[in-house]
């Protein structure tokens, strides 16, 4: 069974889980963790910044499904989309340039709609 990382992400509002594949970028994020930022909102799509700058991987993807947990290098933020952003076409998630795919949030990803732009939030590994 391979590495994985468990994280819980927290804001004022609420907290939930997710499951991080091994990969350089969930390597990079977990040496920094735990992180502390503020959420902007970008539609259906949660994002914050990271003391992290890894570069793109090659299976980077811009159209991904709700609850993916994705990074963008772009921004050097983690990027949590649950339903369409601005530029998305239908009902899609497409996240503002390719992004890393890191693993999948546990549960609902529409937890992620009680999060403000301006939160306080924060991301902890999960023993």
């Amino acid at each position: 069974m391979e590495n994985q990382l468990r994280i819980r992400i927290s804001w004022p509002a609420g907290s939930l889980t997710a499951t991080l594949e091994e990969t350089p970028t969930s390597a990079a994020l977990a040496g920094a963790l735990p992180i502390t930022s503020t959420a902007h909102t970008w539609g259906e799509e949660v994002y914050f910044d990271t003391p992290v700058s890894p570069a793109q991987e090659a299976d980077a993807r811009q159209v991904v499904e709700p609850g993916t947990v994705a990074f963008w290098t772009d921004g050097d933020a983690l990027a949590l989309p649950y339903g369409p952003t601005p530029i998305s076409r239908g009902e899609e998630c497409r996240l503002a340039s390719p992004c890393n795919i890191l693993g999948r949030v546990d549960g609902d990803p529409r937890q992620l709609a009680t999060v403000r732009s301006g939160d306080p939030i924060r991301v902890d590994a999960l023993p």
